[in-house]
């Protein structure tokens, strides 16, 4: 059994102070305390808030899963997953959280987030069994897609080491996700308002959650989710391990940090406005009257493509559209139910659709191989969703372009926006039909044959005779598919 820490956090959390502790880990290092405040803080940089000092050292960072002392279990299927060698933030922050140290992970999308803490968090848990509505581990994440994405990447892990997996999220039955609960799920990873709901119903209780993972947290705050969130971490064990990653550190996040961080080690991968350098950034110029004829015939480009729009209205409008133009697309939206919605990233990433048009609900957990480019028909009005936005490509070290369509009245914001976000994107003129748009792109016209997206056709298994009376799990238990390429480089 784990050992956990015991500095009160009660305490701290009241007095902006933590008394010193003692403590340890399975893995033979005792996890190190602050006795007081985190000392003097750096100055900010760029509107961000001052990172915390971190007065114990942190432990160096590894080069190889096998240097970690993870369990053989998780190590096999690591292997069997194909994921060899750790990505820069995995080496850095799994020796510390590991050994039970708080951590404060910043890092791009694709950069390995979900491994870096579910490993630990899977290795902290691992020989434990819940009970009935009490996790021992919590992932809190903002979206439903991001929900899905981290459940997929960490099942077979949790497998591995016979850990139960329960995904609650807003959209689907609440009552087979209680059931899940009831059944006893380790680890939960959760949307805000879809758990608190399950607590209010008396479905679930934190008492027993040692280890907490915040998962784009900024993202959280700027939903407004920052009430439910401090609700549900002032629930958990308050000597527990807490993780916080996320892409962009602002001063949404500066709260959390502070009231809920015991001498973080912090590791960043990138600065929040650091451009990937596999990613090549378009500015294009374009007259309103031609911006949806171009549109289309980026849409019509061989292989799959993201469209970002402001609008559920016109992101189904512009679907139509590209539908009737001959273009295999579909519409991802906050109207969408969420089997809709699940249903249209499958067909997307399986190729039965080559264009997604979404709004900003998919700029954040979606993961889709050899996504090449992302276009923000409409631009986006933070360069947070515009890194966001354009973290859908050029993920795990693959190559990609953010291409943003740009108006007239829209060339002085979009200025400032790209120096916000650290980019100088190389800026062309462009007309529909042109040579330039072609070869930024890949544009083409459309064939102008309407077609019409329906849902593959799944062949369903024969019963065999023993399975017959059998009933099947709660949909929060079920083992979720598991995608190799999502397992390296999640979120």
């Amino acid at each position: 059994m784990n050992r956990t820490r015991t500095n009160d956090r009660s305490a701290r959390t009241r007095t902006g102070g933590a008394d010193a502790g003692k403590g340890g880990s399975r893995f033979g290092s005792p996890a190190p305390r602050r006795s007081g405040g985190y000392g003097r803080r750096p100055a900010p940089v760029q509107g961000e808030f001052a990172l915390p000092r971190t007065i114990t050292p942190a432990l160096p960072a590894v080069e190889g899963f096998a240097d970690l002392g993870l369990p053989e279990q998780l190590l096999a299927e690591l292997g069997r997953q194909g994921v060899t060698v750790p990505f820069p933030i995995q080496g850095a922050t799994l020796p510390n959280s590991l050994a039970g140290r708080d951590v404060l992970g910043r890092g791009r999308t694709g950069s390995g987030k979900t491994l870096a803490f579910g490993l630990a968090l899977l290795a902290r848990t691992a020989g434990r069994r819940a009970e009935p509505r009490q996790p021992l581990g919590l992932i809190l994440v903002p979206t439903r897609e991001l929900a899905q994405q981290v459940t997929d990447a960490l099942t077979p892990y949790a497998r591995s080491v016979r850990l139960r997996l329960a995904t609650v999220v807003g959209g689907m039955s609440i009552g087979r996700q209680a059931a899940a609960l009831r059944g006893g799920a380790e680890i939960v990873v959760a949307t805000p308002g879809r758990l608190k709901d399950l607590i209010d119903r008396g479905e679930c209780r934190l008492n027993q959650v040692g280890v907490t993972v915040l998962d784009e947290a900024d993202q959280m705050a700027d939903m407004g989710f920052m009430p439910q969130v401090t609700a549900l971490l002032d629930q958990v064990r308050p000597e527990g391990q807490r993780m916080l990653f996320s892409a962009t550190l602002d001063r949404n996040v500066d709260l959390l940090v502070r009231r809920y961080l015991t001498d973080p080690v912090v590791h960043s991968v990138d600065p929040s406005a650091g451009a990937v350098t596999t990613m090549e950034h378009h500015v294009l110029h374009v007259h309103g009257a031609d911006k949806h004829a171009a549109t289309t015939e980026i849409a019509a480009r061989d292989g799959r493509v993201i469209m970002f729009l402001d609008t559920k209205h016109a992101v189904d409008r512009l679907t139509q559209d590209l539908l009737n133009s001959g273009v295999r697309a579909a519409a991802l939206h906050g109207g969408k139910s969420q089997p809709q919605r699940t249903r249209t990233l499958a067909q997307f990433k399986t190729g039965h659709v080559s264009v997604l048009v979404a709004t900003n609900v998919a700029a954040r957990g979606i993961h889709v191989d050899n996504l090449d480019l992302v276009v923000n028909v409409d631009p986006p009005t933070d360069h947070k969703d515009y890194l966001h936005r354009g973290g859908r490509t050029a993920r795990a070290g693959e190559s990609g372009s953010v291409v943003t369509l740009v108006t007239p009245n829209q060339r002085r914001s979009m200025v400032r926006l790209m120096s916000d976000a650290g980019i100088r994107p190389q800026t062309t003129q462009i007309h529909s039909g042109d040579e330039a748009l072609r070869r930024i792109t890949g544009a083409q016209a459309p064939s102008g044959i309407p077609v019409v997206i329906t849902a593959p056709v799944a062949e369903r298994p024969k019963r065999s005779a023993t399975s017959r009376g059998r009933r099947r799990p709660a949909s929060g238990s079920r083992r979720a598919p598991v995608r190799k390429s999502v397992s390296g480089a999640a979120a």
